[in-house]
């Protein structure tokens, strides 16, 4: 336990940031995962919904919760994902 009082005022700063960024980052794994169903069902609101996503993460990453290089790869991903199911669909 923490002797200082700095050190404990410290301890209640970690864990309010851990408490919102756990909530930030829950936020966007459900943004991905409803991004990715929307690819997989493809249709006229993917793009918006895929696009959402990509804001999302570029608001993490500039508020520090995500790496920048992290964020990149899932911004990354997710266009890869939606170009490669436009290009099948468009296809058929």
């Amino acid at each position: 336990m923490a002797n200082l009082k700095a050190s404990k005022k410290d301890i209640l700063v970690n864990k309010r940031n851990y408490n919102r960024n756990k909530n930030f980052k829950t936020s966007l794994k459900t943004a991905i995962k409803v991004a990715h169903a929307a690819i997989e069902s493809f249709n006229e609101d993917t793009q918006k919904v895929v696009y959402s996503a990509c804001r999302l993460v570029d608001k993490l990453t500039t508020k520090g919760i995500l790496k920048k290089t992290t964020g990149a790869r899932k911004k990354s991903r997710l266009m890869k994902a939606m170009n490669v199911a436009s290009a099948s669909v468009s296809k058929k």
